[in-house]
């Protein structure tokens, strides 16, 4: 029996991508459909390379032609990702940059910058290309991270003006204001020259093309906040916490902010840091020396989704310090939580593209 590529879309039209809700067909999703003999090939393109739900569409797509087709068909799937984005195309600040995503939280020590250094690598080994901007301008962590200490990014000419190239380290191109001054001295600057050195990092820089800008702001909610969202259509947030209650009342002034009239960002989710912790020599054990589940219940709570718990492991502490992000070691414990955060993250990143419209620049005018 013979079979055409309309039976095969035919045929798909009975898939669904379990994020967006309609059909794969639909969703302009299936290209390049080839038959030869009782041999189908067809590329899925998802909408991220770090897709969690891949392996479930692969096999719904198989199941569909067998069903709906002829079930002695050989289907072969090439999946192929084009990361989505919902910027406006008349935008020229960080024109080939699709999508913005604000790491931020309410409090300091909650291991915000390491989520943010790993959360670029684990998006970087999935295929996707990423950008690290260290918007921390009094402590900034970013160059010991990324073991790029005393590194000085070089310059080039672009229409006429000089623009800093990122770094680039693990795949992930990154920028920080600790490439510019001595990691001995305190920055004692007023909130002006802070907000000009962010606007410089972002503006005179060649970012180039990116799928995802991981934005690692400052701990609570100040000037460098405010500069970023009336600088840049933040795609959306990503707040940090531990699990103890003095962390959560600060996680939600972070919600707070990002959801107030002026600001409007979406928030993609909550990061439980610390979850629990677990001795290396006892890899199986957790102790919640934090409390259990406190960020699980804030999520839920704040009707948002808890997009990963990281455990407390002495190895990601050393990892950071040795310049060295955990999340290189896919098969590590760390390592699997900064996978698994990276794909929560992109989903969400997603399913915010299909469902909301483009976020603006805030214009605040009070004061």
């Amino acid at each position: 029996m013979s079979f055409t590529k309309e039976q095969i879309l035919d045929a798909l039209k009975h898939v669904d991508d379990p994020d967006l809700k309609k059909d794969l067909v639909t969703l302009k999703m299936i290209e390049n459909i080839k038959i030869e003999g009782k041999k189908v090939t067809f590329d899925l393109v998802l909408t991220t390379p770090a897709c969690p739900l891949k392996d479930l569409m692969q096999k719904d797509c198989e199941k569909a032609i067998h069903e709906h087709v002829d079930k002695d068909i050989e289907v072969t799937v090439k999946m192929e990702s084009k990361v989505s984005s919902r910027r406006k195309e008349t935008e020229l600040l960080l024109k080939g940059v699709k999508n913005i995503i604000a790491v931020a939280s309410g409090k300091g020590g909650v291991g915000k910058s390491t989520v943010s250094a790993n959360l670029a690598v684990a998006l970087a080994k999935t295929g996707a290309k990423v950008g690290l901007l260290d918007a921390d301008i009094y402590g900034p962590s970013v160059p010991l991270m990324f073991n790029l200490e005393g590194m000085h990014p070089q310059g080039k000419e672009v229409d006429g003006k000089t623009k800093i190239i990122p770094m680039e380290q693990y795949g992930v191109k990154v920028l920080s204001i600790g490439f510019f001054v001595d990691a001995t001295q305190a920055l004692i600057w007023r909130g002006a020259m802070a907000t000009n050195a962010l606007n410089q990092l972002i503006n005179d820089a060649d970012w180039g093309e990116l799928d995802y800008f991981i934005i690692d702001l400052p701990p609570g909610t100040g000037d460098i906040h405010l500069t970023m969202v009336q600088t840049l259509p933040v795609s959306g947030a990503v707040i940090v916490s531990t699990p103890q209650e003095v962390a959560l009342a600060d996680a939600r002034k972070a919600f707070s902010m990002f959801k107030t009239k002026d600001i409007n960002v979406p928030i993609l989710g909550l990061v439980e840091n610390m979850a629990w912790f677990t001795p290396d020599e006892l890899p199986n054990n957790k102790y919640y020396i934090f409390g259990k589940d406190g960020a699980k219940k804030l999520a839920e709570e704040s009707n948002v989704v808890l997009l990963g718990q990281i455990p407390l492991v002495q190895s990601i502490r050393e990892a950071g310090d040795e310049g060295s992000p955990a999340a290189l070691d896919e098969d590590s414990v760390e390592g699997k939580a900064f996978m698994a955060l990276a794909q929560s993250v992109a989903q969400q990143t997603a399913i915010r593209n299909a469902n909301l419209e483009p976020t603006k620049i805030v214009e605040i005018t009070t004061h």
